[in-house]
C-alpha cells in the first residue's frame, strides 16, 4: 500500500511540475492608460522610452488600444522612412493584440498618414532565452496593465498541490 501511495504522489508531482512549467507570457498595454496615440510634440520618443524599460520575451503580447488609427509591424527600413506599402502585420480594430513570437527587434508604426512622423512608432527588442538569463531573468513591467494573472495562478496551483501531497504523505507514512 505504501508503494502505491508513493507512486501516486510521484505521478502527481510530475504532472504538477509539467503543468506549471508551461510558458506564460506577459500582456503589455502599449501607451498605458492613454493607449496607442500620437504623442505630444515635446515627447516624440515616448514609445521607444517605454519599450526600452521593459524586458520582452517570446510569448509576450502587446496590446494596442486606439481610436481612428491603426498599427503596423514593418521592416527596419520602412520604420526609418515612416512608410510602408506592404507591412508584415496590419490591424485597425481599435484593440489589437500582437504576439511576440521570436527574439529580435520588432518595428511598429501607425498606419495613419503623418502619425509616425509625429512619434507614433516604436521598436521592441525581444530577448532570447540566453539574453534573459544573462540579465538575471528579471522582467520589468512599467505598463499600467499588470502582467498576465495566469502566471501567478500557476504558482498558487503548484502550492496547493504540494500542500495536498504533503498532507497525504503525512497521513500515509
Amino acid at each position: 500500500m505504501a508503494a502505491s501511495a508513493l507512486l501516486f504522489m510521484m505521478t502527481m508531482f510530475v504532472f504538477c511540475a509539467l503543468q506549471c512549467s508551461t510558458v506564460m507570457g506577459f500582456d503589455y498595454q502599449v501607451g498605458g492608460a492613454e493607449g496607442w496615440v500620437v504623442p505630444p510634440a515635446n515627447d516624440s520618443k515616448v514609445y521607444n522610452d517605454w519599450a526600452s524599460e521593459n524586458r520582452f520575451q517570446p510569448g509576450d503580447t502587446l496590446r494596442f488600444k486606439y481610436k481612428k488609427d491603426s498599427v503596423m509591424e514593418v521592416s527596419e527600413d520602412e520604420y526609418k522612412k515612416c512608410n510602408s506599402t506592404r507591412p508584415s502585420f496590419f490591424s485597425n480594430t481599435g484593440n489589437t493584440v500582437y504576439s511576440l513570437d521570436h527574439s529580435g527587434p520588432f518595428y511598429f508604426i501607425s498606419g495613419v498618414s503623418g502619425h509616425c512622423q509625429r512619434g507614433q512608432r516604436m521598436i521592441v527588442k525581444v530577448l532570447s532565452s540566453d539574453e534573459s538569463e544573462a540579465s538575471g531573468g528579471s522582467r520589468s513591467s512599467s505598463s499600467s496593465a499588470p502582467p498576465s494573472a495566469s502566471y501567478a495562478a500557476n504558482f498558487s496551483k503548484l502550492g496547493f498541490l504540494l500542500y495536498v501531497l504533503s498532507y497525504i504523505t503525512s497521513h500515509l507514512f
